[in-house]
């Protein structure tokens, strides 16, 4: 695999990222999150008072036990479900399509019974596209090669 580019949004320049580990449970668990939708990665950073986009190339290493989902399915919502209950994997890297704010409230109402799982998808389906990538180990962040950061702009 060729070298890719990513972004991530935050509030600050880094240029060392490193695994966080927060009280609030992630679509793939505990890590370093990027997306290639520089615009996404805008809209994360666009939370915070001074919005930064940090930029990075990744080269996968062949090494790393890699997750991908190339579309919404069954088995990425019983992921992101299981990882939003804090339930580990031993996945180095996971990539796929991101739970937003309004995607995960479907999720939530699908956890209490308010929609079916066939409800869930029809609603899920009209959804812009999202992306991103999860570096969820120290050996996966060693992939990512920071390049640039700068203020993004309202």
């Amino acid at each position: 695999m060729g070298k890719m580019t990513v972004y991530h949004g935050s509030y600050t320049v880094i240029e060392h990222p490193d695994i966080k580990i927060g009280r609030n449970t992630k679509d793939f668990g505990p890590g370093f999150y990027c997306t290639v939708i520089r615009e996404q990665a805008q809209r994360w950073a666009r939370r915070y008072q001074t919005p930064v986009l940090n930029t990075y190339t990744v080269r996968m290493d062949t090494s790393l036990k890699i997750l991908e989902y190339r579309e919404m399915t069954e088995e990425w919502l019983d992921f992101i479900i299981a990882c939003r209950h804090g339930k580990p994997h031993d996945y180095d890297i996971v990539i796929g399509a991101m739970a937003n704010d309004q995607i995960y409230n479907f999720i939530a109402d699908y956890i209490d019974g308010i929609l079916t799982r066939e409800q869930f998808w029809v609603m899920a389906k009209f959804k812009y596209p999202t992306h991103q990538i999860n570096f969820c180990t120290s050996k996966a962040l060693q992939c990512l090669e920071y390049v640039s950061s700068e203020a993004v702009k309202d």
